[in-house]
C-alpha cells in the first residue's frame, strides 16, 4: 500500500510504500487485549483505603441489652450494617501491576501498528523539525493534517525537545519517539501521524527482531543437533568397546 506523505503545511510532497504484513503478517486480537489491559492495570495507583469497624471512631459498648426491648438483637456500634460505622470489606493499598513476556509486548506492539496502517489511520509527515518551541505552529500543523479536534499521537524518531515542547499544552496531542510506543499508546488515539523517519526506524527495528530471532534458533537447533551426534559417537565407542572386551 502506498501512503501520501504531506510536508507541515498539510501539501503532498510524494508517496511512501509499506506492506502491514512486513510488520506483522497476522493480527491477534487477544494477544492486544491482554497487552492493553496490562498497561491500563499498570497506570493503577492502588492507593485507596477504608477503615474497617476495629479502625472507626466509637464505643465498642453493647447499643442495649439483649432482650426485652423489641428491637433486633445487636452488639457495637461500629458494625458495617449500621450508619457510621465500618466498611465490612474494607479496601486496602494493592499492586494491580502485572508483566507480559517481552516477545509478546514486542510483538503487540507490531501488530497494533500494522492494524493502524491497514485501516489508514497513520498520516506520514516529511518532518516535523522547529526551530524553537511554538505551539502555534504545532497547531497550524496539526489543523492542516485534519487532526482538529481529534486525540493524536505524534511520533519522531527520536527524542525532539522543541516537538514535545510545541506539543504538550496541546489537549488530546502526546509526543512519543518510535522507541517508546507500544500497543496502548498506539490503540488509544483516534489518529496518529508520524515522521516517515520514525517508520524508517520501526522497519529497521522489526527486522532486527526478526534477524535476531532467526539466529537464535539456528543456533539451538545447531546445539541439537551436536549434541545428538556426540551422544551417537558415544554410543558407538561404548559398543565398541564392549565387543573388544
Amino acid at each position: 500500500m502506498n501512503l501520501t506523505v504531506y510536508n507541515a503545511d498539510g501539501k503532498q510532497v510524494g508517496e511512501y510504500e509499506i506492506d502491514p504484513s512486513e510488520l506483522s503478517p497476522k493480527i491477534n486480537k487477544q494477544l492486544l487485549h491482554d497487552a492493553v489491559v496490562m498497561y491500563q492495570a499498570n497506570l493503577r495507583q492502588g492507593t485507596f483505603r477504608t477503615k474497617s469497624r476495629g479502625e472507626v471512631s466509637g464505643t465498642t459498648k453493647k447499643m442495649y441489652r439483649q432482650k426485652g426491648t423489641g428491637n433486633a438483637r445487636a452488639g457495637s456500634k461500629r458494625s458495617g450494617v449500621r450508619r457510621g460505622g465500618g466498611h465490612i470489606f474494607a479496601k486496602r493499598p494493592r499492586d494491580f501491576s502485572w508483566r507480559m513476556p517481552r516477545k509478546a509486548l514486542q510483538s503487540a506492539t507490531r501488530m497494533a501498528l500494522a492494524a493502524r496502517l491497514a485501516d489508514q489511520e497513520v498520516t506520514l509527515v516529511e518532518s516535523l523539525d522547529f526551530d524553537s518551541p511554538k505551539t502555534k505552529s504545532m497547531v497550524a500543523t496539526l489543523n492542516s493534517l485534519g487532526m482538529a479536534g481529534k486525540t493524536v499521537l505524534v511520533s519522531s524518531d527520536a527524542h525532539n525537545g522543541n516537538l514535545w515542547k510545541s506539543a504538550r499544552n496541546i489537549q488530546g496531542v502526546t509526543v512519543s519517539p518510535v522507541a517508546e510506543l507500544n500497543a496502548l499508546s498506539i490503540l488509544q488515539p483516534r489518529a496518529i501521524v508520524m515522521t516517515t523517519a520514525a517508520i524508517d526506524a520501526f522497519r529497521e527495528e522489526t527486522k532486527r527482531l526478526r534477524e535476531s530471532s532467526r539466529t537464535r534458533s539456528a543456533r539451538k537447533q545447531g546445539g541439537r543437533k551436536s549434541a545428538k551426534a556426540s551422544a551417537r559417537s558415544r554410543a558407538a565407542s561404548q559398543g565398541k568397546q564392549e565387543g573388544e572386551a
